[in-house]
C-alpha cells in the first residue's frame, strides 16, 4: 500500500465525497475512484460505501482511517527530524501526560530549554496512562508522564519530584463539605464519580479496602473538568487530585483531602533503546538536571 494512496483515502474521508476529494487533490474523479477500488481489492475489504452525495466508511474503513492518520503523522515527524541540519538544535518534542500539577516540571524544563534553543517546540497531549503508553509504543510521542508502576522491560524512566494528593471534589452545600478530610467510610454509600484509571492504582484499592464493584460509582471521567461539571450538576462526589480544578473564590465547589493521606507518585517515561532527536535528547538532559 502506497503512502500516496493513503493520502487519497484520507482526503476522501475529510471531504466526505470522491468528487470533492478529487478536486482538492487535482485529480480526475475516475482516477481517484480507480485508486480507491484498487486499494479495496488489495486489502480484500470494502472501505467506502458510496452514496448519492456523501460517502460513509465501513467498519474496516474507519479502522484504516485511524491507522492512516497515525502513519501520516509518523511520516511527517520522521521527515522533520531527518531534515534538520547537523548543527541545529530545533524541532518538535511531544509529551503525553495525564491531568496533574506535575506537568509543571515539564513546563519548567521546556521554558529553560527554549531560552537557549528557541527553535524547539513542545507539545503536550492529554491522556490517561493507557493512552499515553499506547502513543509511546506507536512512536507518536517522545515522552510520557504517568502514574503508578512502570514496565521496566519496555520503558526507561525518571521519577518526578512532584506528588499529587488524592481527595474529593464536591459542592459546597454537600453533606461532606463540613468535613476537613474524607475517609473511605464517608464515601461508601455516596454517589461517586471517578477516573477511568483510578482502580488500576493499588494504593487506591487499598484505601477503600474493597473492590470497585462494591462502591456506588455513578459516572467516570477521562478529563477532570468534565467530572467537575457532573459534580456541579449534583450527580455526586468526584475523586480526584488536588490543584486541578479552581475551588477558590466564588466557586460552587470545594476540595477535601482523603484521610489517611493518599499520594500518587509519577514518572517521566520513554521507550527503551529509543533513538532521540537532538531536541528530545537536550530535553531529557535538561530534565535530568532539573530533577
Amino acid at each position: 500500500m502506497e503512502l500516496r494512496v493513503l493520502q487519497y483515502f484520507l482526503a476522501v474521508t475529510r471531504e466526505q465525497s470522491i468528487s470533492g476529494a478529487a478536486e482538492s487533490l487535482h485529480l480526475s474523479q475516475p482516477t481517484l475512484s480507480r485508486q480507491l477500488k484498487e486499494m479495496e481489492e488489495e486489502l480484500g475489504k470494502q472501505l467506502i460505501i458510496r452514496g448519492n452525495r456523501r460517502i460513509t466508511l465501513t467498519e474496516e474503513g474507519m479502522i484504516l482511517r485511524k491507522r492512516a492518520e497515525e502513519i501520516m503523522e509518523l511520516v511527517k515527524k520522521t521527515e522533520d527530524e531527518i531534515s534538520l541540519s547537523d548543527d541545529m538544535i530545533a524541532g518538535d518534542i511531544t509529551i503525553g501526560a495525564g491531568e496533574t500539577n506535575g506537568v509543571r516540571i515539564l513546563a519548567k524544563t521546556s521554558q529553560v530549554l527554549r531560552e537557549k534553543y528557541p527553535l524547539i517546540h513542545v507539545h503536550i497531549i492529554s491522556g490517561d496512562k493507557a493512552a499515553v503508553t499506547e502513543a509511546l509504543d506507536r512512536g507518536l510521542i517522545d515522552f510520557g508522564l504517568v502514574f503508578g508502576e512502570i514496565d521496566t522491560s519496555k520503558y526507561d524512566y525518571i521519577k518526578s519530584p512532584y506528588k499529587d494528593t488524592w481527595g474529593v471534589i464536591m459542592r459546597r452545600d454537600a453533606p461532606l463539605a463540613k468535613n476537613e478530610t474524607i475517609t473511605a467510610e464517608d464515601l461508601l454509600d455516596k454517589p461517586l464519580i471517578i477516573s477511568r484509571q483510578a482502580f488500576k492504582n493499588s494504593e487506591f484499592r487499598e484505601f477503600f479496602h474493597c473492590d470497585q464493584e462494591k462502591l456506588n460509582i455513578v459516572a467516570t471521567y477521562n478529563l477532570l473538568f468534565n467530572g467537575s461539571l457532573m459534580v456541579d450538576e449534583g450527580m455526586g462526589y468526584a475523586i480526584s487530585f488536588d490543584k486541578l480544578i479552581n475551588v477558590s473564590g466564588n466557586s460552587n465547589l470545594c476540595f477535601r483531602p482523603l484521610r489517611p493521606k493518599l499520594e500518587a507518585n509519577m514518572s517521566i517515561v520513554w521507550k527503551k533503546y529509543q533513538v532521540f532527536t537532538k531536541a528530545a535528547e537536550k530535553f531529557l538532559q535538561k530534565l535530568q538536571e532539573m530533577i
